[in-house]
Parts: C-alpha cells; structure tokens; sequence
C-alpha cells in the first residue's frame, strides 16, 4: 500500500473528506506538517470549532488569514521543518464578506451590501454557506500562489458530500425564483414589490422595528449586478475540485457504519470524475502476533504471578483481539471496494492526539511505507 506522500507525488492540493468524529483534522494536519517537513512551503485550513488543530500546532488561536507555526516546536518534538507550515481556521461570515468586496461593482455598491442588515442575515445563516465558503478560500489561497500545497479539512457534517455540492447550492440560491423576483420584479412579482405590498410592510414595519421592504429592496438591487460574478466564481471553484492536481482522501473509521460511508463517499467521488487519492482508516486494531496463540493466560500466570489477574488481562486481550478481528475483516472489505485505490491504516493510539508529539505519531503512519507501518503498529497495538 502506498503511503501519503507516495500518493499526494506531483499534487497540489489535499482534501480530507468524511463524516464527523473521524479524525480528519488531525489527519489534516499531520498531512500538512509531513509535508512541510519534506521542504514545501504547506497551509492547512481547518473548520474545526474545537479549535484542536490550534493546541496541536502551539497556536494560541487561528483566523481567517494563515499564521506560520513555529518550526522550533517541531524540531523539539523531534522532526526536521525543513520548509514552511502555516495554518487557519475559516471564518464563513468573513470569507463572504471578502468575496462581496472583490465582486462589488465600486465601494458605494460593496458598503451597501456589507452594511445592510438582510445581508448580514443572509450571511450569518444561509444553508451551506460554511461548506461553499471553504470551498472559496481554497480558491482564493490556490488562486494567490503563495504555497506550494494547500491541505483542506472538510466542515464537519452529517452528510460528507454536502461540501461537493456547495457552489451548485450557492448558485440554486442566487439564481432562485424568490431571489429573481426581488431583483428583476415583473408581472404579478411587480404588483408585489409595488404599491399592492404597501399596507403588508407598513404592518410588518411596526411589527419588527424597521422598514423591512427597503432593506430588502436595498440588498437586493445592489447584490443584482454581483450574479453573473458569483456565478463565474462558483464555476472556477468547481472546476478546482475536479483539476488532477487536487486529491481527495477520504478519512473513516473502522467500523461497520463509517467503512460503509466510505465506501459509498469514495463510490460518489468517483461519478462525479473527481480525483481520488485512497482512505485513511483511523483507530486500528491490529492484531498481535500474540494472539495466533490458543492460550496465553498460563503464560501471564507465569509472569504475573497472580491467577486473577492473569484471567482479567486474558479476558482483556481476547476482547482486544475480537476488535481487531472486526476491523480487519471491514478493512478488507474497504479494500475490496476501492478497485485499486490505496488505504492506509493508522493505528488505535493509547492517548487521544491533543499535543504536538501525538500529532507527530499519526504523522509517522500516514508518510511509512506499508512494511514501516505494520511493524510500528504491531507494536503499538500490543502494548
């Protein structure tokens, strides 16, 4: 099996994509230092709102624009940065407000936007806006060129495909039938907008507190003469996601339900022609040369000089030994699935990755060779 570095050859651009409580962001950005480490000059976007990636890298926080990571962090916990690792963490409502900014017309057009209260609502809550502004600052980061490779973790979400169909959201909700009628009122929308709707908002006006007609009015004449950049934009984004330099790596865990959702995201990214790189299992079990033994609890009598205790650490390793079992059995499944493509397996670690050195661990993993990866974590799972 091929490791991370071996599949991400000749790319530009990884995206870590899966279901929630998968290890994607700290996938993410082991992917990302492993990198830096090899000489590229690498940023990780992060929608994490645990803000997990932050403690890992030794940030005290991360925004909207990237901040570099200090490589002396990495060279104490005993890793060579021999490029650049920088990280960020999205910020949907001001991504949205960037792209206002550079497809405004001229300044009146942007700060009518920027300052009308429908617009701030809109922003704050559109469905799927999260999803289609990290797909945007990706863009934006790729389109500046100040890296050589751009590491995304996906927003976390009940549906791992939601991200994919963002710009075609973005552009359902731009270019929809209530949103036209506002911006281009004719026929019976005209009587509406017109003198018709007159008592309805003077109503609504006392009711809510302000003139909700001309905010709405206001928003949507200053936002018409933004569609058609939108719509360019949101096609350029498409076409990132599906470019040979982007890789997606779907990130899963071993169990039954999250394999499945693998097996069916990696299956959609296929029809959709956009460009796989394999899965990245999560939380192993591996099983132990130990456990081709029929019976190891004389053995642990032996040298734990305590029959009780022999008989709960047994009962312990045969449950541990059931697990890997299971895992194993729903990674060749994986496998089987996958037609070719490569699955990497990282380990089920003691201690949950929090800091730099379990960051650094997951990291070992994803870069080994398939051979490097079976020895360590044998004896990792044995222990």
């Amino acid at each position: 099996m091929a490791s991370v570095e071996e599949i991400l050859e000749g790319r530009g651009i990884c995206i870590c994509a899966g279901s929630g409580g998968v290890g994607k962001t700290t996938t993410s950005a082991a992917i990302a230092a492993g990198l830096a480490a090899r000489g590229k000059k690498v940023v990780v976007l992060t929608i994490d709102p645990a803000k997990r990636l932050a403690d890992s890298l030794g940030l005290e926080e991360l925004g909207n624009e990237p901040s570099r990571v200090d490589p002396k962090l990495f060279e104490r916990a005993g890793m060579e940065m021999k490029g650049e690792l920088w990280a960020m963490m999205l910020d949907a409502k001001a991504t949205f407000d960037e792209l206002v900014r550079k497809n405004a017309e001229d300044e009146e057009t942007r700060d009518r936007i920027l300052q009308n209260r429908i617009y701030r609502q809109i922003s704050n809550a559109l469905a799927g806006s999260q999803e289609y502004m990290a797909m945007e600052k990706l863009f934006e980061i790729h389109q500046e060129g100040d890296y050589d490779f751009l590491v995304l973790d996906t927003p976390p979400s009940r549906n791992a495909l939601d991200f994919l169909d963002a710009p075609k959201r973005m552009m359902q909700f731009i270019e929809g039938r209530s949103m036209q009628m506002f911006m281009k009122p004719t026929g019976v929308a005209a009587k509406f907008v017109g003198r018709g709707s007159a008592m309805m908002f003077s109503i609504l006006k006392r009711v809510v507190g302000f003139d909700l007609l001309a905010d709405i009015s206001e928003f949507l004449s200053a936002f018409s003469g933004m569609v058609n950049g939108f719509q360019q934009r949101a096609k350029r984004v498409s076409e990132l996601l599906a470019d040979p330099a982007t890789s997606f790596l779907v990130v899963c865990g071993p169990q039954g339900q999250p394999i499945e959702e693998a097996v069916y995201f990696h299956r959609k990214l296929v029809e959709a022609k956009l460009p796989v790189g394999g899965v990245i299992v999560n939380k192993v079990h591996y099983e132990t040369e130990a456990g081709a033994r029929a019976d190891v609890e004389p053995e642990l009598r032996k040298l734990l000089g305590d029959a009780d205790l022999a008989e709960r650490v047994t009962s312990n390793f045969a449950d541990y030994q059931a697990l890997a079992a299971r895992d194993a059995h729903n990674v060749e499944h994986l496998a089987r699935e996958l037609e070719g493509h490569a699955v990497i397996r990282v380990p089920h670690l003691d201690d949950d990755v929090h800091d730099l050195d379990g960051l650094l661990q997951i990291n070992r993993y994803l870069f080994a060779t398939s051979a490097e990866r079976e020895a360590m974590a044998t004896g990792v799972s044995g222990s």
